[in-house]
C-alpha cells in the first residue's frame, strides 16, 4: 500500500517538472518581446484544421482536428499518435469536431485513466446539431462515450465551442448562436450561452437559475475560454462586422448579443444594459480580427508575457498579447506577434514556458503552405529552467500540513513566487513575491485534496505537497 502511494507521489511530481529537451527544430522565425528572443519553430506539420491544442495531465498535447480526430502530441518529439476518429462528426464549413477538455479523475489522482470531454457537430435525421460526449482514455485507448448534453441546434456557422474545467469539478461549455441571433436571449435555449454542466451532464446546484445549465447568456460565437490562477475567467468572442470581444465570465451574467454589439455606448444599449445586468466587455476590434484560442501566460521563460492573455487570431493572423491591471478589469495594451503563419485557431502554454499555437488554414478560408496544418513552438532557447537545479538548491517550510483555511510558507529569503497548482498541473492560487521571507497562503477557496506549491525565486524553484482538509 505505502508503495502505491509514493508511486502516485512521484507521478504526481514529475508532472510538474521539464521534460527532457529535444533537439533544437529549425527556427521559421525569431521576434522580440522586451529584451527576450522568442524563437518560432515547427513542432508537427501536414495536420487538417488544427481546432483545440491541450496541455494534458500526461505531459502530451491533445489535439482535435475539425474533421473528427482526437490524437496526442509528444511535445518533444512532434510524433503524432492518434487515438480515435469520432465517425459520426459532420464537418461543414465551421462545423466539425471542436474543444475538448481533459481529467484525471479525482479519485485517482495519478492514475492513466482519463476522462476526455469533446464537443462536436453531428447530423440528425438530415438536420446539424451539437453535443458535448465524454470518452474514457485508459491504456492508449479512447472509447466508452457518454452523451453529456446533445440535441442543441446548429448549422454550419457559429457554433462555438470551447470546453474548460473548473477546480470545483464542474464544466464550461460555449455555444454559438446558430444564426439565431434571439435565442442568444432566450434562457430556454442552449445558443448563443456559456453552460455550466457537472462532469456526469447533470446541473449544479449553485448555477444561477435553478435546474438551467444557463452560466451566462448573450453571446455570439465565443471561440476562447481560459481561466487564471486567482479564478477570473475570460472568453473571446466574434463580432459581427464590427466589434470583436474580450470578456471576463462572471455567472449569471447578460453579454448583450444580439441588442448590444461591443459596449453599451448607443442610447438604446444603454437602456437595455441598465436593465438586464450585461456585463461590457475588456476590449473591442473593430474592424474584426475573428480572435479564437485564449491562453494565459505567467512563466518565467518570457518575461514580457507574464501576466498576461495570449489570443490566437483568425483574420487577423497573430498571436496577440493581452495585458491585464491588477484587477483584471481592464486591457491596458494590446501586442501583436507572430504574423505570416496564416490563420490561428488555438494555443496552449506547457509548464515550462512554451507556447504552442495551431493554424487553421485548411479551414476554407485561409490559404495553406504545403506544410499546413501546424503546430508552432513559441519558446525562449537562452532561458534555463531553474527547476533543473538540484534539489538540495534549497527548501522552504510549510505547516500546518495538512492544512484548512491558511498555511504559512516560509521561505529562505524575500521575493519568491509562490503558486499552488491541484495533480492536473492546473494552476488554482497564485501570490507574487513579498517583501518578507513569511507568506500566508489563503486556502479558504481550494476543495479538499492534495495540491503542489511551487516557490520561485532567488535560489531558484522548489516544491511540496500540501493536503487541504
Amino acid at each position: 500500500m505505502k508503495l502505491k502511494l509514493l508511486r502516485r507521489l512521484a507521478l504526481a511530481l514529475g508532472a510538474a517538472l521539464p521534460q527532457v529537451a529535444a533537439a533544437q527544430a529549425p527556427a521559421l522565425t525569431t521576434f522580440p518581446v522586451g529584451t527576450t528572443t522568442v524563437t518560432a519553430s515547427a513542432l508537427a506539420s501536414n495536420l487538417s484544421t488544427i481546432w483545440e491544442l491541450v496541455w494534458g495531465p500526461d505531459n502530451f498535447i491533445w489535439m482535435t482536428e475539425r474533421s473528427g480526430r482526437i490524437s496526442r502530441v509528444n511535445p518533444t518529439t512532434g510524433q503524432v499518435l492518434p487515438l480515435l476518429t469520432i465517425p459520426d462528426v459532420t464537418e461543414s464549413n465551421e462545423s466539425g469536431l471542436l474543444g475538448l477538455a481533459v481529467l484525471v479523475p479525482a479519485a485517482v489522482p495519478a492514475s492513466t485513466s482519463y476522462l476526455v470531454f469533446v464537443v462536436y457537430n453531428y447530423t440528425d435525421q438530415g438536420v446539424l446539431k451539437e453535443k458535448l460526449v465524454r470518452y474514457t482514455y485508459t491504456n492508449g485507448t479512447l472509447g466508452s462515450p457518454v452523451v453529456l448534453l446533445g440535441n442543441i441546434v446548429a448549422t454550419t456557422t457559429h457554433s462555438g465551442s470551447r470546453l474548460l474545467l473548473l477546480p470545483d469539478n464542474t464544466l464550461l461549455m460555449t455555444t454559438g448562436d446558430a444564426q439565431q441571433q434571439p435565442q442568444a436571449q432566450n434562457l430556454a435555449s442552449l445558443n448563443g450561452k456559456i453552460l455550466r454542466l457537472n462532469l456526469d451532464g447533470t446541473i449544479p446546484a449553485n448555477n444561477p437559475t435553478p435546474g438551467s445549465p444557463v452560466y451566462t447568456l448573450g453571446h455570439r460565437n465565443p471561440q476562447g475560454l481560459v481561466q487564471l490562477p486567482n479564478g477570473r475567467i475570460y472568453s473571446s468572442e466574434h463580432g459581427p462586422n464590427n466589434d470583436d470581444e474580450i470578456n471576463k465570465i462572471e455567472a449569471g451574467r447578460n453579454y448583450g448579443w444580439p441588442t448590444v454589439e461591443g459596449y453599451c455606448d448607443l442610447p438604446a444599449e444603454a437602456t437595455f444594459c441598465t436593465a438586464n445586468n450585461v456585463r461590457e466587455p475588456l476590449t473591442t476590434w473593430t474592424p474584426t480580427i475573428a480572435p479564437a484560442g485564449l491562453a494565459y501566460y505567467d512563466h518565467p521563460a518570457i518575461p514580457g508575457w507574464r501576466g498576461s492573455l495570449l489570443l490566437a487570431v483568425l483574420k487577423g493572423s497573430r498571436l496577440t498579447q493581452l495585458t491585464l491591471d491588477a484587477a483584471g478589469l481592464a486591457i491596458p495594451t494590446r501586442t501583436d506577434y507572430l504574423t505570416g503563419f496564416g490563420r490561428l485557431r488555438a494555443v496552449c502554454v506547457s509548464p515550462q514556458g512554451r507556447v504552442y499555437v495551431g493554424t487553421s488554414n485548411r479551414d476554407g478560408r485561409g490559404n495553406p503552405a504545403a506544410a499546413d496544418d501546424r503546430i508552432l513552438v513559441l519558446e525562449n532557447r537562452a532561458y534555463t529552467a531553474t527547476a533543473t537545479r538540484p534539489a538540495a538548491d534549497f527548501s522552504f517550510g510549510l505547516f500546518p500540513n495538512p492544512a484548512r483555511r491558511l498555511a504559512t510558507v516560509q521561505l529562505p529569503t524575500a521575493g519568491y513566487r509562490l503558486q499552488v497548482a491541484d495533480l492536473l498541473g492546473r494552476m488554482v492560487l497564485s501570490q507574487p513575491p513579498g517583501a518578507s521571507a513569511t507568506a500566508v497562503l489563503d486556502l479558504a477557496a481550494l476543495r479538499a485534496g492534495t495540491y503542489l506549491v511551487q516557490a520561485d525565486g532567488p535560489a531558484g524553484r522548489a516544491t511540496r505537497r500540501l493536503v487541504v482538509e
